[in-house]
């Protein structure tokens, strides 16, 4: 038996052998090739950020018109920071230059060919100087809601050949500011505050009227008013009338209607209607006394320079814009320009102020943006500063909604608008031969028969005259 088992085990073991000698042979594997090293990856170099593209500057001058008073800047510059907050292009910048200074100002940047790219809030005044020197808006202005302007208002800023130089702005009617407070004291009713209608006794509101009223609204020290014999001119203390804030033109138009003293042949002229007016005024100053001379107007009893808003004078004729300036008299109101002649006729002379862009700016796409938004979207607080009338139709009843927060004794603007119904034409800031130097002359008038008694106003006005022609023919 174990014999036998023996033999099995034997030939099991011979078998496996065979088998295993008749497998193929597996071929050798291959030594695997050693990995190249790879090249060193540079490393990328930093991407630099972009620096932002600098903002295009854009300079508005302001102070041809109204704008630069000390009580107008800060309200401007957080328009100004609103501006260059709400977008990443331009770079509004502002030089306030008090208006007496302007003028020169702005012809030495000229002459240095560094003029700034904005003017504004300014008249037609303030530009006489410089025209020819402006931008045609209008290639500029095709997105623009035209239907928010009167279009007469619009074609009164198209000049010929030069083109669309403005855009309606602010609109400054004039009206007799009173001090209700100085009449309630005289015990005399009020002027009208429509135009048309009569004073309170019945009597036309004629410049006479008027007159009549500021002599009875005149006072000395001793309580005696200007009809009275006591009455001392040389120790007033309260005046009736005073004419604020403007120059010869000015106060013929206020009161004595539109006229000018050039004609179309480029002659130097003086109407009857405004020499009778500058008669009155030398009158009502240095003979009749109601009104304040120099020497009164720059005392400290009229605020020295702001008469009005001293609370001495009962009437001032001014604009609009003379809200700007009103702090101290806190009963006031407006009552309608009176009539000149017995036939009823008004004239209200007028102010409209807008921007204007230089032709020379190097950015006229970026100094048009910035017109808009002074235009249009920032217009409504400037005009709560300036004190004009929106030009913008939808801006009209929320400005005198603002105005009616600031003045809360109830002004009757009304008043304002009716004036816009008599506008002084031709305008008594209409341009001049030789600009520059007319104004001068007119001026050295005004300086002259507001402060000299004793003069002869006739032979004054006739030596104003001559002095015009030859300076108008200078540059004929």
């Amino acid at each position: 038996m174990k014999k036998s088992l023996l033999i099995l085990i034997s030939l099991l073991v011979i078998a496996s052998m065979l088998m295993a000698a008749c497998a193929p042979k597996a071929e050798p594997v291959e030594e695997a090739a050693p990995a190249e090293e790879a090249e060193p990856v540079e490393e990328a170099e930093p991407v630099e950020e972009a620096e932002p593209a600098e903002k295009v500057k854009i300079r508005w001058f302001v102070g041809l018109g109204t704008g630069a008073n000390p009580e107008h800047i800060p309200g401007q510059e957080e328009v100004i920071a609103r501006f260059n907050e709400s977008q990443d292009k331009i770079e509004l910048v502002v030089e306030f230059v008090e208006n007496s200074q302007a003028p020169d100002q702005l012809k030495t940047q000229i002459a240095a060919g560094d003029p700034p790219d904005i003017i504004g809030p300014v008249g037609q005044s303030g530009t006489n100087e410089f025209s020819g020197l402006f931008l045609d808006l209008e290639p500029y202005l095709g997105e623009l809601d035209w239907d928010d302007f009167d279009a007469d208002s619009i074609d009164a800023y198209r000049l010929e050949g030069e083109g669309l130089l403005g855009l309606p702005f602010a609109v400054f009617p004039s009206m007799i500011y009173y001090n209700a407070d100085l009449f309630d004291e005289a015990g005399l009713a009020y002027p009208p505050q429509t135009y048309g209608e009569a004073y309170a006794d019945g009597d036309p509101w004629t410049v006479d009227k008027m007159e009549e009223l500021a002599m009875l609204l005149t006072v000395d020290a001793n309580g005696n008013d200007a009809t009275s014999e006591d009455f001392d001119p040389d120790n007033i203390v309260q005046f009736g009338y005073h004419s604020q804030w403007t120059d010869p033109r000015g106060q013929a138009a206020a009161l004595f209607g539109a006229d000018n003293v050039v004609d179309a042949d480029g002659n130097a002229v003086l109407s009857e209607r405004w020499r009778t007016a500058f008669t009155w005024y030398y009158e009502g100053m240095h003979e009749k006394s109601f009104m304040p001379n120099t020497t009164y107007q720059e005392s400290d009893l009229l605020a020295a320079g702001n008469p009005f808003d001293s609370g001495n004078i009962a009437m001032a004729h001014c604009h609009l814009w003379y809200t700007c300036c009103l702090g101290n008299v806190p009963n006031w109101d407006m009552a309608v320009v009176p009539s000149y002649n017995d036939a009823g006729d008004v004239t209200v002379k007028l102010h409209a102020d807008t921007f204007r862009i230089f032709a020379s700016t190097e950015h006229p796409e970026e100094a048009v943006e910035v017109l808009t938004y002074l235009t249009g979207e920032a217009a409504g607080d400037l005009l709560q500063i300036y004190g004009g009338m929106p030009g913008r139709k939808s801006l009209q009843d929320a400005f005198f909604v603002g105005m009616d927060e600031t003045f809360t004794q109830g002004v009757n603007w009304d008043v304002g608008i009716q004036g816009l119904a008599y506008p002084d034409v031709p305008n008594h800031e209409s341009n001049l031969p030789n600009y520059a130097k007319a104004y001068d002359r007119i001026g050295a008038f005004q300086t002259l028969y507001e402060s000299t008694p004793d003069l002869d106003i006739n032979a004054e006005l006739d030596q104003l005259v001559s002095d015009l022609q030859a300076i108008f023919d200078e540059v004929k």
